[in-house]
Parts: C-alpha cells; structure tokens; sequence
C-alpha cells in the first residue's frame, strides 16, 4: 500500500446520504436517533497499522504522547487474586511502554507489522493524517460508513454470521480471565482477518476501539472495560496538551469487548475517552474530504 501524500491510496469512497445515527436499543449515550445528512468521503479500506505508522515515524521524526510521557496504559490478564485486589485490575499504566514497545521495555512490533497501531493519542493520530493530506473521521462520518445502510444491530446480538461464526474480532469467554479465542484470535488481530462491511472497509467493528475528531458530548455512560485514566493515574501525573474537561469520542469496540461485560461491538456504540491518553485498545483510521 503506498503512502503517498494527498492520494487516496488504501482508501473506499464512501457515498454520502441520509443516515441514522445512534440507536433505541443500546446504551444510553446510544440515543435517541438522529437523522442527518452526511457528504461523501474517502475513508481508509482497514485500520492503520503499525509498519504504516513506522513509516510515518521514520518520514518525520514524530514523537508519540506516550514517548514524552514516559508510558501508556496497557492490558493483561489478571489472576484471580489481582482481580479481588483492586478494581478494573485488567488495566495498568505501564513505564517504557509505546507504540514501538506496546508491553513495555523488551516488547516490540517485530512480527506485528500488520497489526493496528496502539497507544497513540489523538494527537498522534492527526499528525499522521495531517502528513497524508488527510484527517480523522467525525463520528457522524464514521459510523455512517460503519453502518453502510444495514440495520442497526440488537445489543444483544454479537457480531456473528448466519452460521454463528464470529465476523469481528471480540472477546469470547469470561472477561477479563479468559479470551478462548473462538474468532481466531486472542488479543489484537492483522487488520482484514474478517470480511468486510458492504463498503469494502474492514474491522469497523472490534478489534481496537479508533479515534474521531469530536469531542464527547451528551449522555455519559461510564467507561466499559473501566476507568483506563483513573487506573493509570494519567490524570494527576500526564496533563493533556490541551482541554482537561474535553473527551473524545472513540467508536467501533476492541478485542476486549465481550457479551458478558462490555457490549460495544456496534458501529452505534460510543465511549468518552481521553484523547491524550495512550491505551492498548485505541487505534485509528483516516479520512479524505476531497
């Protein structure tokens, strides 16, 4: 895939449309409904992935947030006895860890390449666009091209085929102590393992959550895989390079959405999330407008 300044290289045109955003049978920062008009759009075929970002890295010189802050937080699979120790105990905020390093001090993306970058923040996330001559989707323009003119999914309605076969990559099993795997993969997965949505874009659902350019507003559900920020302590040790009230809205769930804890598997399902804050669980993808 070339990355080729202002091109639309790796990109579907979406058509643009009335679309309904939102849904009556979800969480409630789901609705109500809304109607509205979306223009036409270029958007990335899958999420960018980890030898595209080293690209971009290697162009520029960019140094991530999480570089300067010294880490990023990061999921692992809690014992039983963590788990009873603290809450949310899948999270922490771990020293050294990066795009480059995503476990820490040791890690690296060798064999990961295809991979969707992780802990990046907003911030990074633009830079990236910015270098293609593009930007990060609004969250009417994403989940407009996430619906792709099919029905809005039933919240209790895993993102499964006919067959039962899982079409996302999601978690199975009981969270947060065991990913059987089922959909193939536990943990991250290549991005276009699973078939893609009627536009051609693949992974609009799990797999890693992705970043939009809104900021959060409405209704507030609190986080569903926990408070990522109040584990990490990035709110009294990392300010934000901007508005410290601000939230961004982050859409499409992750490998750790599960039926049994965090439903968010939904192209109308949002969370509030903050956009300095480099996580395991949070890539992106990128738009062009023209």
């Amino acid at each position: 895939m070339a990355l080729v300044p202002h091109s639309h290289a790796g990109q579907v045109w979406v058509p643009g449309g009335l679309s309904v955003l939102g849904s009556d049978d979800g969480y409630a920062d789901e609705g109500p409904r809304l109607s509205v008009q979306v223009q036409g759009f270029w958007m990335d075929r899958t999420e960018v992935t980890n030898g595209q970002f080293a690209a971009f890295v290697r162009a520029t010189g960019h140094v991530t947030d999480a570089e300067l802050q010294g880490g990023a937080a990061i999921f692992e699979v809690p014992d039983e006895e963590t788990l009873r120790s603290r809450p949310v105990a899948w999270w922490r905020f771990a020293r050294g860890a990066n795009w480059r390093q995503p476990r820490g001090p040791g890690s690296s993306i060798q064999g990961h390449e295809t991979e969707p970058v992780v802990l990046v923040t907003r911030a990074d996330a633009l830079a990236y666009a910015r270098w293609l001559g593009r930007d990060l989707p609004t969250e009417a323009e994403w989940e407009h091209a996430a619906k792709a003119r099919s029905a809005t999914r039933r919240i209790e309605a895993g993102p499964r085929d006919a067959r039962g076969r899982p079409t996302a990559n999601y978690w199975q099993g009981n969270f947060p102590l065991l990913d059987t795997g089922e959909d193939g993969h536990a943990g991250l997965a290549a991005v276009g393992c699973y078939a893609p949505n009627a536009l051609g874009l693949y992974d609009m659902i799990g797999n890693v959550w992705e970043w939009t350019r809104d900021n959060h507003s409405g209704a507030r559900q609190p986080h569903a895989n926990g408070d990522v920020a109040l584990v990490s302590g990035w709110g009294q040790a990392h300010g934000p390079r901007g508005d410290l009230s601000a939230k961004a809205v982050i859409k499409g769930g992750s490998f750790l959405c599960s039926p049994d804890y965090c439903v968010r598997y939904r192209a109308s399902a949002r969370e509030a999330q903050e956009p300095d804050l480099p996580t395991a669980h949070v890539g992106f993808r990128t738009v062009s407008r023209r």
